[in-house]
């Protein structure tokens, strides 16, 4: 095996929304540890977005400041556009510019749709997508006067395959990945890096999932960090990837396009359709999933130990 070059960091500014635990920690923690001058943006809310405390970021700037590195506090709410704009603002007063972004921080109203009242609904899309849209807008401009710039959006196996009682978590997700579509497309020319990661742990924010079969070490959000760094990276050339990362299984995400059937230069009636309809949504090929337990049973068989194909689709075995 070849041996890959340390992966370095010169110069480097980096916001992490939600850093102040979980996932996010052990990014900032991983970036600071490399040379990279960290804004830790976390209110400090519980997992359902209520209370906040100035403490869960400070903590995390004192670990990356007490192995010499550099750390700023920043505790905005990212669910205002003010809040955003003083997320960046903190980066570009405190070191100058921001040169990478990772819009990790969440909240859960798990509820089943039926029962979802429009507040559960709309505090999840304003922390998830709209707090990324908050964030990132101010971000992406200082990165096209810089010249550069790499974003990581977080989106979920719930927006991509779905999960039972997280219709607000999942829409949110998803719509992410519309955002990182069109931004890869945007910041190109202007030699910023936008993509997804789609992370598999258990944190605070899974911690009622089941965890039958799934070992302590593999549910280590730390899995995921290696991912990011490298999403991060001026090693990276790729853009507009949705890369899933967890229980040290890496692989990349798509949206999928059969070939479809044509039917003819004329308007088809419905019939028509209807007698092609097998054809027309026959999957591809391969790395076909059509649901969130159909890409875990994927993982279990990669994975080593295996994983728990209920492990990420127990919102069903509880009353949401």
């Amino acid at each position: 095996m070849k041996i890959q070059p340390e992966i370095k960091f010169e110069d480097r500014v980096a916001l992490i929304t939600g850093a102040g635990r979980g996932i996010g920690m052990t990014y900032a923690l991983e970036l600071g540890k490399r040379g990279v001058k960290v804004v830790v943006n976390d209110p400090g809310v519980d997992r359902d977005g209520q209370g906040g405390s100035t403490t869960v970021a400070d903590q995390v700037v004192n670990l990356i400041r007490s192995s010499g590195g550099k750390a700023t506090a920043c505790y905005s709410d990212i669910r205002s556009l003010a809040g955003g704009e003083e997320a960046i603002q903190t980066a570009i007063n405190s070191y100058g510019k921001i040169d990478i972004l990772v819009h990790n921080a969440g909240i859960l109203r798990d509820r089943s749709f039926a029962k979802m009242s429009a507040i559960e609904w709309q505090d999840v899309i304003d922390v998830h997508l709209n707090g990324g849209f908050h964030v990132t807008q101010p971000a992406f401009k200082n990165m096209k006067t810089n010249g550069y710039g790499r974003i990581v959006l977080t989106t979920s196996v719930s927006g991509l395959f779905g999960n039972f009682g997280q219709a607000n978590y999942g829409a949110a997700k998803l719509g992410l990945v519309g955002l990182m579509n069109v931004l890869a497309i945007e910041g190109e020319s202007s030699g910023i890096k936008v993509n997804c990661i789609s992370p598999l742990a258990l944190t605070r924010m899974t911690d009622d999932i089941k965890k039958d079969g799934v070992s302590e070490e593999s549910r280590n959000p730390a899995h995921i960090t290696s991912a990011v760094t490298y999403l991060c990276s001026d090693n990276l050339r790729e853009t507009g990837l949705i890369l899933q990362a967890g229980h040290g299984f890496f692989g990349r995400v798509q949206v999928m396009f059969n070939g479809g059937v044509f039917l003819g230069v004329a308007p088809t009636n419905v019939e028509t359709l209807a007698e092609s309809w097998e054809e027309i949504i026959h999957p591809p090929a391969t790395g076909y999933a059509k649901s969130s337990r159909d890409y875990m049973a994927h993982i279990n068989q990669k994975s080593r130990p295996p994983v728990s194909t209920d492990s990420f689709s127990s919102l069903t075995s509880r009353e949401v």
